[in-house]
């Protein structure tokens, strides 16, 4: 699978190739933070099968052993990486040229989810993340 992404503005721009897994729909507070948005989408992928193929981005070191890559000109969050999963790196659904793509198969830190937002889907909901509710 090839998909083809980007920041808003353009001057950041990527090629995921491989199997994608864990699409997901990010509830945790740093997400929002980051995004300034209720929830964030993710997908991920290996690491080594994620090419830059115009630009550079920025990194923000959001907390220990944690890389957000962003787009320094206008903002757009790319990916997140932790060095506790090494050979992944998950990269923002929304960033995709067709995010329709990789729908969300999931909700991660849906215990930390703002109490307004009201999803009508019947993905599985996990209070932090997968693993430590018992599923891969």
């Amino acid at each position: 699978m090839g998909l083809t992404g980007g920041c808003m503005c353009g001057a950041v721009r990527y090629e995921a190739s491989g199997e994608s897994f864990h699409q997901t729909l990010c509830h945790c507070v740093d997400c929002r933070r980051a995004s300034g948005a209720p929830a964030l989408a993710w997908f991920s992928v290996r690491k080594d099968a994620l090419r830059w193929t115009r630009g550079t981005p920025a990194v923000n070191p959001s907390s220990p052993g944690v890389e957000r890559l962003f787009c320094a000109r206008c903002g757009t969050q790319l990916t997140w990486h932790s060095d506790g999963v090494p050979d992944e790196i998950d990269v923002t659904t929304c960033s995709l040229d067709d995010p329709d793509a990789l729908p969300p198969a999931d909700h991660t830190f849906y215990a930390q989810r703002v109490r307004w937002l009201h999803l009508a889907d019947a993905l599985p909901r996990y209070p932090r993340t997968r693993k430590e509710s018992g599923h891969a």
